[in-house]
């Protein structure tokens, strides 16, 4: 059974840096594309990072290209995000969601529509940004 575990979360200030990892297990992590979304209080969920597996492509949501960092290590079955010139805007809790590689969909496909694409998902953790 495919389970997903996030971790590091946490308080840090407006331009430090943070690393969320996501730590998959049940599964053989290189059959799959995986995606970090987060959600805001009162927003809608939204795609921050995606990695396909076919091609290793990756892409990112407007709002934190440039400054994250998407990234697998498919031996120890984790993917990690890291997170630099964090802004307060950036504040959310954070998701990692699975599914099997289609070889199909574009990886820009896989992030948008909320994450419909994923079927398995993170408990998520909380990201705040604040001074």
């Amino acid at each position: 059974q495919l389970q997903l575990v996030e971790s590091g979360g946490g308080l840090v200030q407006p331009g430090g840096s943070l690393r969320l990892s996501c730590a998959a297990s049940g599964i053989r992590l290189d059959y799959f594309a995986i995606g970090w979304f987060r959600q805001a209080p009162g927003k809608e969920r939204e795609g921050v990072s995606c990695i396909s597996v076919s091609d290793g492509s990756t892409y990112y949501g407007h709002s934190v290209k440039g400054r994250f960092t998407i990234s697998r290590d498919d031996a120890k079955k984790t993917v990690y995000l890291q997170m630099n010139s964090l802004k307060p805007e950036d504040t959310a809790v954070y998701y990692c969601a699975a599914e099997a590689d289609d070889e199909l969909t574009p990886v820009r496909t896989m992030c948008v529509n909320k994450g419909s694409y994923f079927g398995s998902w993170g408990q998520g953790t909380q990201v705040t940004v604040s001074s």
